[in-house]
């Protein structure tokens, strides 16, 4: 309990450290932060557009912040989900334009299972190069996530265009339908939430979820009391990945009707943001996403009512990451020491027990 509310102080403290500086730039460029914020919330949260805005935006944030919080309980840094949701997107536009066969449900099965699947397809990859070979999952998912976004840019400039100005493939034949319009919020929110919800369950409801929080705290320990860390941590990789091509279908099926090049920009980085700042609290994770789409979305209200810029916005995402970071660096060292500490007494144990034989 305790460390939950010391977890929570600590989030609110950067929370009102980053409105601070921001206020502090806001001041500096001649303007009112009080005003300026206002009007941000007002843009945001005011009006039933800038509402199913922010609906529109905290959907794929919500399940790219999961997808890295899954993955960073069994002790990965999961960088790719951006390439995750641009390969499920692409892959959920092939299927929803070319198998028209189908009947409407059988469709919208077969967008979803296929942008999954690709996705965990694309995620096995560095999962096994880490776990199998030591190789840092951190640089060849920053590499593969540019391996993604030229796939997807070659698709639809090429084989799956759409013959238009702007690359983006043909519509897809089924959609999910919209809410709050005219605004890109649809019904995809409601998949993501209950997509959410049972991964939370499951990472601290279910034996598996205990496996995942055990080799993120320490692989050899695990290995030690009978856990396949490699398996587990394989297995968040994949869980971790099929999040993040969930979030590329419903981005295609229920944001833009076709795949557009580009679509998924900053999704997967906005979406670590989150769950770096509530340090991978799956439970503290979902309200992030929601402040920062609300940011994201009162972002040109605050802009065109004050004259602030929006890239004020981004000033305040960059203290929670600058916070974040130097926290995460902090933790890591802590957590190497601890270890070190437990690696140990591994050791000295095993040694115990072969000196007893």
């Amino acid at each position: 309990m305790n460390k939950s509310l010391n977890s929570f102080l600590k989030i609110l403290f950067t929370f009102f450290l980053a409105i601070f500086i921001g206020a502090v730039f806001i001041l500096a460029i001649g303007e009112n932060p009080i005003d300026a914020y206002l009007a941000l919330l007002k843009g945001a949260l005011g009006t039933k557009l800038g509402r199913g805005n922010v609906i529109a935006g905290f959907t794929p944030l919500l399940l790219t912040a999961t997808a890295f919080a899954v993955a960073a309980k069994a002790g990965a840094f999961n960088v790719g989900v951006e390439g995750e949701v641009i390969l499920g997107g692409i892959t959920a536009a092939y299927i929803g334009i070319n198998w028209g066969f189908l009947s409407v449900p059988l469709l919208y099965l077969a967008c979803f299972t296929g942008a999954i699947v690709v996705a965990m397809l694309w995620g096995l990859i560095p999962a096994i190069l880490k776990a199998y070979f030591n190789v840092s999952e951190v640089c060849v998912t920053i590499l593969m996530n540019t391996v993604a976004l030229y796939i997807g840019s070659y698709l639809v400039s090429g084989p799956m265009s759409a013959g238009v100005a702007t690359p983006q493939s043909k519509p897809v034949l089924v959609t999910i339908p919209k809410i709050m319009k005219p605004s890109s919020a649809n019904m995809g929110v409601f998949i993501a939430i209950a997509v959410v919800v049972a991964v939370i369950w499951m990472t601290y409801k279910t034996k598996w979820g205990y496996k995942i929080r055990t080799v993120g705290t320490n692989p050899a320990h695990a290995d030690y009391v009978g856990i396949n860390s490699k398996k587990v941590f394989v297995g968040a990789m994949l869980l971790s990945a099929a999040l993040g091509g969930t979030a590329g279908c419903i981005e295609v099926l229920g944001v833009h009707g076709y795949y557009l090049d580009g679509f998924a920009r900053d999704l997967g980085t906005n979406g670590m943001l989150a769950a770096l700042i509530v340090k991978s609290n799956m439970l503290f994770t979902p309200f992030l996403a929601f402040f920062l789409a609300v940011l994201k979305a009162g972002a040109m209200a605050m802009q065109q009512a004050t004259s602030v810029p929006k890239s004020i916005v981004d000033t305040i995402s960059a203290v929670f990451i600058i916070i974040a970071t130097m926290d995460f660096v902090i933790e890591l060292g802590k957590r190497r020491k601890m270890e070190k500490e437990m690696n140990a007494t591994v050791a000295v144990e095993k040694k115990e027990k072969g000196g007893e034989k």
